[in-house]
């Protein structure tokens, strides 16, 4: 064999396999499948986020078997490999959910190792539940090695239109004595029917069409039933689409541009997508080198409309949006309307003006999607808030339907589980602005997600009547008047650490502020008086990621560009 590699597209597989001084490299790789012929073919890394711990992930062997079939059969060797996984759904509410965030940067550093090791030439990355999806495309935007990304699909309504969101409102419901045991476990039996993502337009929805919109994964990617031949043929295509993008040379940084980073929150905010879409877009932009803030979302959010009516505050679910041709007629409209950037290449090879060009309207009749003249919301819902108790921002989700404004008395808690309790007891009651600090990135570690507090909120009634801040963040199924992110977070000694109860705290979603009615006076006592708590981990990977992450203001990255 030539000590040279004469195909431009082997760059990184050659000097692994070539020559006669890697015949101990090829003698490994034979035991596991490879031909003579295969070593002179680019290698098609397959980064599966296969598990058999959520429903989520639970079928992604098979879809990654045939994006790696698809590599094959284009000219490629596709070569199969696993990263992590965790569930939101089954940890929420615990202390294992402070792995969540966290697992975004396991993620993205898994994929990095094993395709800078192994000598990936281009990669498909398939994810099925929240943070995979950004931890993949945080991986593959490190290499910057020709990628497509490929989302693992929704899951399909439970039985009487009920999801995972269901379930924990049935808790909260359960609490107040509207439903009981009998009940409750009749809605877990049934509302989780198999494989796929939750069904709402929630934190993996979102980020599965904020990827496509990105221009990182095939079209319809985003809206394919996790169980379907189209999800099937998808995985095939992206698997032959790296073989295209490796002969043209078109890598990530190609195509993640700011251009495409305001077409996928330009999409986000139509579709009414989760707040974590903020942490995870300003992530994935830090990652790749581009410059992205908090003040984009305003500003993109200033002329763009909600015109999803998909849970958690509308009615629909994402299976009900494929069917009727997921998000390509949405971009289309948005695109006609000036509203997308339709210049940006994709992983087509395509822009995105041109994969969009033959798309067809929505069918007449159709309710999911408003039209432009008639949005749900004029303005985007992702609301970023600043004020004396988030001089760095902090991203509130108001829809409108719970108001604007709210003015009420803090109620404190230093954790998840002290809130939990007291809105499960009825200490919480109409009127007050529920704060639970020390959950940031650094404090909790990690970062939690609420969904379990705002849903017992919901289930208690009081979703019209309660709001909750925190420096912790939400699950894409919470809704009511929430704010997270709140920076800097209460560990770092942020304004959230210093609130006491009773204070009056006024959030303003049309003014865009979040305000704690305490002199500067008195605030300058408090912090005088204040003390760092000890933190909550000293070794392992909790202590390690409280010890680099940023800001969830930058993206809560371990990495941060300076």
């Amino acid at each position: 064999m030539s000590d040279t590699p004469e195909d431009p597209r082997r760059r990184y597989s050659a000097p692994v396999v070539d020559g006669v001084g890697k015949s101990a490299s090829r003698a490994m790789l034979r035991a596991v499948g490879f031909t003579d012929e295969d070593f002179k073919k680019p290698q098609v890394g397959i980064a599966s986020t296969w598990s058999n711990l959520t429903p989520c992930n639970s079928h992604i062997h098979t879809l990654a078997e045939r994006a790696s079939d698809g590599a094959d059969a284009a000219g490629g060797k596709g070569v199969i490999f696993n990263t992590i996984t965790i569930s939101d759904g089954i940890a929420n509410g615990t202390e294992g959910m402070k792995y969540s965030l966290v697992s975004r940067e396991v993620i993205a550093d898994s994929i990095e190792t094993v395709a800078g090791c192994e000598g990936f030439d281009g990669l498909v990355a398939i994810g099925g539940c929240d943070k995979n999806m950004p931890g993949c495309l945080m991986g593959l935007a490190r290499l910057d090695r020709p990628s497509v990304f490929v989302y693992g699909g929704t899951i399909l309504p439970g039985e009487g239109h009920t999801d995972i969101v269901s379930v924990f409102e049935a808790v909260g419901a359960y609490t107040r004595g509207d439903l009981d045991l009998i009940e409750v476990k009749q809605i877990e039996e049934k509302a989780i029917p198999g494989p796929g993502s939750c069904g709402g337009m929630y934190t993996a929805n979102t980020m599965a069409s904020a990827i496509e919109a990105l221009g990182m994964s095939l079209p319809g990617s985003s809206a394919q039933n996790a169980v379907s031949q189209e999800k099937r043929d998808d995985c095939e295509a992206a698997g032959a689409a790296v073989l295209e993008l490796l002969e043209r040379d078109i890598k990530p940084s190609n195509i993640m541009t700011g251009d495409a980073f305001e077409n996928a929150i330009t999409v986000v905010i139509a579709l009414g997508g989760s707040t974590n879409a903020v942490l995870h877009l300003i992530a994935m932009a830090n990652t790749v080198g581009v410059p992205l803030s908090l003040e984009d979302f305003t500003e993109i959010g200033k002329r763009v409309p909600v015109l999803a009516d998909l849970r958690p505050s509308g009615h629909y679910m994402m299976s009900e949006l494929v069917a009727i041709g997921g998000i390509q007629p949405l971009m289309k409209m948005l695109l006609d309307a000036g509203l997308l950037h339709g210049d940006c290449l994709t992983v087509t090879g395509r822009t995105l003006a041109e994969n969009l060009a033959d798309v067809a309207p929505y069918a007449e009749g159709q309710s999911i999607i408003a039209p432009l003249s008639a949005p749900l919301k004029a303005e985007s819902h992702l609301r970023i808030l600043y004020g004396n108790l988030a001089p760095e921002g902090a991203v509130a989700k108001i829809t409108g339907k719970e108001g604007t404004r709210f003015t009420g008395s803090a109620r404190v808690f230093g954790s998840e589980e002290e809130a939990q309790a007291r809105i499960n007891d009825g200490t919480v009651v109409a009127g007050d602005v529920v704060v639970i600090r020390y959950e940031g990135p650094k404090g909790g570690p990690g970062m939690r997600e609420m969904l379990t507090p705002t849903s017992a909120i919901m289930g208690r009634g009081l979703g019209n009547d309660v709001a909750l801040i925190t420096d912790g963040r939400f699950s894409g199924g919470s809704h009511g008047f929430v704010v997270g992110h709140v920076s800097p977070e209460a560990f770092d000694g942020g304004p959230l650490a210093l609130v006491e109860n009773g204070d009056t705290i006024t959030i303003d979603a049309e003014a865009n502020t979040i305000e704690v009615a305490v002199d500067d006076g008195e605030m300058q006592r408090r912090r005088a008086a204040w003390r760092q708590p000890a933190p909550r981990y000293t070794r392992g990977v909790l202590a390690k990621y409280a010890r680099t992450v940023s800001s969830a203001s930058t993206g809560a990255v371990t990495d941060l560009a300076e």
